[in-house]
């Protein structure tokens, strides 16, 4: 019965994140994160902890007046209170400059549950493509 909790909530979390993208609700986005999170978006160096992890989330998306996200849950490997997966996602939006665009990514996902609650200690970006439309 576990196993099928500790599923259910972790794709909760997934689901939370597409969420607080697509209303820009910044405690709900940041509620999947744990507090010591690392989040490596486009370079090899990552932004490190909830707080900094969530201004950099804010900065980026306010280039996107208008922005979209579908997400979808990959492989999740459980293993006690920790896990790892993969998830892919989908964004349409419109940039700060007028262009339309859409993106195909990629998150290597590494989950932990502390004090019950399932969170992401990690995710690595990978974008797949990207165009303008």
């Amino acid at each position: 019965m576990q196993a099928w909790a500790d599923r259910v909530a972790i794709n909760d979390v997934l689901a939370r994140f597409g969420d607080g993208v697509n209303q820009r609700d910044a405690t709900l986005w940041a509620s999947t994160w744990h507090e010591d999170a690392r989040w490596y978006l486009f370079d090899d160096t990552p932004t490190v902890g909830r707080a900094a992890i969530v201004a950099a989330w804010q900065g980026a998306l306010a280039m996107f007046p208008r922005a979209f996200m579908l997400v979808s849950q990959g492989q999740v490997v459980i293993d006690g209170g920790s896990a790892h997966g993969r998830s892919y996602c989908f964004e349409v939006g419109q940039t700060a400059d007028g262009r339309n665009v859409r993106y195909f990514s990629c998150y290597e996902d590494d989950y932990a549950r502390r004090d019950g609650v399932w969170a992401f200690t990690c995710r690595r970006f990978r974008l797949l493509h990207s165009e303008d439309y």
